[in-house]
C-alpha cells in the first residue's frame, strides 16, 4: 500500500486502511481505490465485495478525501463475479426447508446489491478508470460511479445471460439511464463486447483515451481539479443529481431549494468570493 500522503489543504489525513483485495491511497484530496486481484483478472470474490463496501464507507467518512478514483491493478479492470463465489452462496444458503433457503438467497443478493449501491451512497464523487475487460459485476460497479472513463483497448460486456443468470446487482436498473433502454436491452440480451470507442459513443463512458497511460493521466488531472472545488458543494451537487434521476423535476426543485436554504451561506461561498476578488485560487475546508 502506498505511503500515507497529505490529504486536504493543511490537513493530515487519517490512516488509510489495509485490505486483502483492495489497495487504497490518499493524496491531496484524491483517494485511489484499486481492485487488487490481478492474478484473477480482478474477479470479485466475497472478500472483495465486503471490502469494497468498507472502502466506500471510508471514503464517505474521511474528511480529507474529496474525490475517489476506482481503478484496477493488472491486465484487466474486472472479470466480474468469481464463479466460486456463486457456488459458495448456494452452499451457504442451503436449508432443509426450500422456502428458507430461497429467503436466505434473497438476503444474500440484497446484500451484494447494497455493496454496489454504497458507491452511489458515498457523498464523494467516484470516477471509474477502466482498462481492458470490464465484465458482469464490473459493469455493475462502474454504472454506480459518478463518472466513467476508459482506454481504447477497454471492452465491456453484460455477461450474465451467457452464464444463465439474470443480472441482479444493478446493471439492468442503472444502464438504461446511461445509454437508453433500447441499447441496454441489446447489451443485456446479447452479452456482446463493446469496445472503448463505442462505449464513448453510446455514453457508457464520458471519454475514451488512446492508451492506458493517457487514461490514468486524464483521470488523475480530472480528480485533482474536482479536489479543488468546494467539498460541500460537490457533495450537494451529487445529492441533487442522484435525487432528480428518480423523481419529477418539480419535486427535485423543491428539494434543492430546501438544501440551499440550509447550506447556501457557507464558508465556501465566502471563500470563493474572496478568492475571486484577490485573483487567486480558493482554498476550501475539507
Amino acid at each position: 500500500m502506498s505511503d500515507l500522503m497529505n490529504g486536504g489543504a493543511g490537513t493530515n489525513a487519517p490512516p488509510v486502511p489495509a485490505f486483502e483485495t483492495l489497495r487504497l491511497s490518499l493524496e491531496a484530496g484524491v483517494a485511489r481505490i484499486e481492485l487488487s486481484r490481478p492474478h484473477k483478472a480482478n474477479a470479485i470474490n466475497a472478500v472483495m465485495w465486503r471490502e469494497l463496501r468498507e472502502a466506500m464507507q471510508w471514503l464517505d467518512t474521511t474528511t480529507p478525501a474529496r474525490v475517489g478514483i476506482l481503478c484496477a491493478a493488472g491486465a484487466h479492470f474486472s472479470a466480474g463475479i468469481a464463479l466460486a463465489m456463486l457456488s459458495g452462496l448456494k452452499a451457504a444458503n442451503a436449508d432443509a426447508c426450500d422456502a428458507r433457503a430461497r429467503e436466505k438467497t434473497r438476503r444474500s443478493i440484497l446484500d451484494l446489491q447494497d455493496t454496489v449501491s454504497s458507491i452511489e451512497r458515498c457523498r464523494k464523487p467516484l470516477i471509474a478508470e477502466v482498462h481492458a475487460a470490464c465484465v458482469g459485476g464490473g459493469v455493475d460497479i462502474i454504472t454506480a460511479c459518478d463518472l466513467r472513463y476508459c482506454s481504447a483497448e477497454a471492452w465491456f460486456s453484460v455477461k450474465e445471460i451467457d452464464v444463465g443468470l439474470v443480472a441482479d446487482l444493478g446493471t439492468l436498473q442503472r444502464l438504461p439511464r446511461l445509454i437508453g433502454e433500447g441499447m441496454a436491452r441489446e447489451l443485456a440480451y446479447t452479452a456482446r463486447r463493446v469496445g472503448g470507442e463505442e462505449a464513448a459513443q453510446m455514453r457508457l463512458v464520458n471519454r475514451c483515451y488512446a492508451s492506458r497511460e493517457a487514461l490514468a493521466a486524464g483521470v488523475a488531472e480530472l480528480a485533482r481539479t474536482l479536489a479543488t472545488k468546494s467539498p460541500l458543494c460537490l457533495r450537494g451537487t451529487k445529492e441533487m443529481i442522484s435525487y432528480v434521476r428518480d423523481r419529477p423535476v418539480a419535486e427535485s426543485l423543491n428539494y434543492v431549494a430546501t438544501w440551499n436554504a440550509a447550506m447556501l451561506y457557507s464558508d465556501d461561498l465566502a471563500e470563493a468570493a474572496l478568492a475571486a476578488r484577490a485573483s487567486r485560487a480558493p482554498a476550501f475546508r475539507d
